[in-house]
């Protein structure tokens, strides 16, 4: 069945990624701190608040803002805003912190973005990280999902696999939401699959998420050491062990947290991809959604990104 989404509808879906994306980032980057252990997470010991967020929160809100906003993407708007609003401290990489210095000093995106990496372009998770909430206002098509996932991932990644990146996550965002509007949970390996559909299969992101189909019902620590935890860095790296986490528990957000703290590597960026996609599918303060607690111990969002409706 085919429908069209209210404005409200689209901005409570994707605030809901948002704030599971944000507090899966700052949760996330806790345990970058020395002293702090993943077993603490499983025993219910959280760090003590607030968690602030990195660049992977900073540019989500980003993408929500030009959505609640406009209502579609501008990409010479979202850019400039991505470029404006970057503060280096949040975590943002060399390679981020160069492309966005450029467009911000006046440089084209395209320029900026197709000059990375003696003009490879970057294959990194930064664009994968901040797209789920895209996904999830694109809850009525996977389709549009991907297209405009494709767009937000362009302005700064100009490499095909930092692209297919990202509309893997978008694709998983926006059907778990939908799941959620319909009232079910998909089975792991029909997400999976979804996602498979809308990629190039030449990509390595693309033979990543097959890979995952594959490693449903193994143990995830197996899966992190075949699909990669984030510790490279670039979206072939991330986005498959991330989609195989959500996909596998995408009706228990603390739980989907837990699993990439204890697979370590880009912790606050795979928490962030997953807490986005599950967040999309169980809300916020829900029975296996966003826990309230979680929630409040998170640095505050910008008040410039649009309020819940």
């Amino acid at each position: 069945m085919t429908f069209t989404l209210f404005p409200d509808t689209r901005l409570a879906l994707a605030r809901d990624s948002l704030a599971g994306l944000s507090v899966g980032d700052a949760l996330g980057a806790e345990f970058f701190v020395p002293g702090r252990h993943p077993g603490d997470l499983a025993a219910g010991r959280l760090p003590a608040p607030p968690w602030p967020w990195t660049d992977d929160t900073e540019m989500a809100c980003s993408v929500v803002a030009e959505l609640g906003v406009a209502g579609q993407l501008d990409r010479d708007r979202l850019a400039l805003a991505f470029a404006e609003r970057c503060e280096p401290y949040r975590g943002y990489g060399p390679g981020a912190v160069t492309i966005l210095r450029l467009i911000r000093t006046g440089t084209p995106w395209p320029v900026a973005a197709a000059a990375a990496f003696d003009g490879q372009g970057s294959c990194g998770n930064g664009a994968a990280m901040r797209v789920a909430p895209l996904g999830a206002w694109y809850a009525d098509s996977t389709r549009r999902a991907a297209e405009e996932a494709r767009a937000s991932a362009e302005v700064t990644h100009a490499h095909p696999e930092g692209i297919a990146g990202a509309v893997a996550v978008a694709v998983a965002a926006a059907a778990a939401a939908r799941a959620r509007l319909d009232g079910v949970r998909p089975d792991p390996d029909r997400l999976l699959a979804v996602v498979a559909g809308a990629l190039d299969p030449a990509s390595a992101v693309h033979r990543g998420v097959r890979e995952a189909v594959a490693l449903l019902g193994h143990p995830a620590d197996g899966v992190a050491a075949v699909l990669g935890n984030g510790s490279r860095v670039t979206a072939q790296d991330t986005v498959p062990f991330t989609l195989w986490v959500a996909a596998t528990h995408l009706d228990d957000y603390p739980t989907a947290i837990r699993v990439c703290v204890e697979a370590g590597g880009d912790v606050d960026t795979t928490a962030a991809i997953v807490g986005g996609i599950v967040a999309g599918h169980t809300g916020v303060g829900t029975p296996g959604g966003v826990p309230d607690g979680w929630l409040a111990a998170r640095e505050p969002l910008p008040d410039w990104v649009p309020a819940h409706p």
